[in-house]
């Protein structure tokens, strides 16, 4: 998987912390792929309105136009109340409708991009004023509020996106998450798709 050309993954959220947490996701995915080329256009953030509604394709092209090469666009939104198994496969089939000579990957976290944390919690223990022994839900993407979840056990302030979502994206174990969250194994499985 490791070429010369850069390969580029051009992003599209709707989280004002994926802006930074998303490409360091990226690149700790790549890096567990062994792909070492890896470029991460800026994230482009809409809300998630506009990505479910008539906004999507006009996001993917926007995005497309960054990636010259290898590589394609990534559609990332939190599902909340939708169903991912529902709604995924239609954006994804609008999305790559838009731009069908571009890969695109679209990505519904289960219930939100925090879940994937819960899904690792052990391996945060002792971070962002986290207590030392962290023990998940019994289901991470069951939980409606993941983010509150973070806040009631953080000690000194409550969860911020903007704040603390990439540096626990830095450090959460990628193995336990994409065994705990079927979200997080779906990403995994696209992004890798992309790189290939």
């Amino acid at each position: 998987m490791n070429g010369h050309e850069p390969i580029t993954i051009a992003p599209a959220i709707e989280g004002h912390g994926e802006v930074t947490a998303l490409p360091v996701l990226l690149r700790r995915i790549a890096a567990e792929l062994s792909v070492w080329n890896l470029q991460v256009a800026m994230p482009l953030r809409v809300p998630q309105t506009q990505l479910i509604g008539a906004g999507l394709e006009a996001v993917v092209a926007a995005q497309a136009r960054r990636v010259t090469g290898p590589g394609g666009v990534l559609v990332l939104l939190d599902a909340d109340d939708h169903c991912p198994a529902d709604l995924g496969p239609r954006l994804q089939s609008r999305a790559q409708a838009a731009r069908p000579d571009v890969r695109v990957g679209v990505v519904l976290a289960n219930r939100e991009f925090e879940a994937w944390f819960l899904a690792a919690a052990k391996s945060l223990g002792g971070l962002r004023g986290l207590p030392d022994e962290l023990e998940p839900p019994a289901d991470p993407e069951a939980k409606r509020d993941a983010k509150g979840w973070l806040s009631e056990r953080m000690v000194g302030h409550p969860y911020k996106p903007k704040v603390d979502q990439a540096p626990l994206a830095a450090k959460f174990d990628l193995h336990a998450a994409r065994a705990n969250s079927p979200s997080f194994d779906k990403l995994w499985r696209e992004v890798q798709k992309l790189l290939c």
